[in-house]
């Protein structure tokens, strides 16, 4: 894989988190399972989807790690009694990481039919203005 080198320009001072950023979210997003959506309900907030099918409430963690929203998923192990002739129902483990941008919360999250969404909100931070007073010598 190519390392991906942010712009740099003298003003834009304080940005290298963001070039971290976007090198984590370049290699967490290589593999393709689980398949998701992420809709634009409003201007304000999102939904991401899940297809989770086989997986249950319990065998699902979402957390918010560092402005980082991520979904692992793992099953418990299957009834060894069970004798399967064919097996295309995915059952493996899997971590999804989601970069959630400053003001944008996660509002909730709800497992129906074999799809977990999470619903996601930006708040809009506040216009601060303030005055920086200059000092002699």
């Amino acid at each position: 894989m190519t390392k991906f080198t942010f712009p740099t320009h003298p003003l834009l001072l304080g940005f290298e988190p963001l070039e971290r950023l976007v090198e984590r979210t370049a290699k967490a997003g290589a593999d393709g399972y689980p398949p998701f959506n992420i809709e634009l309900i409003e201007p304000t907030r999102y939904v991401i989807t899940l297809a989770v099918a086989g997986f249950g409430p319990d065998d699902i963690s979402v957390t918010l790690e560092d402005r980082q929203l991520v979904v692992r998923g793992q099953q418990s192990d299957p009834d060894p009694d069970r004798v399967y002739l064919h097996r295309g129902i995915a059952t493996r483990q899997f971590r999804r990481i989601f970069a959630l941008a400053e003001g944008v919360e996660v509002s909730g999250a709800r497992m129906e039919n074999g799809l977990l969404e999470i619903a996601l909100e930006r708040c809009e931070p506040e216009t601060v203005v303030r005055a920086i007073p200059i000092t002699r010598g």
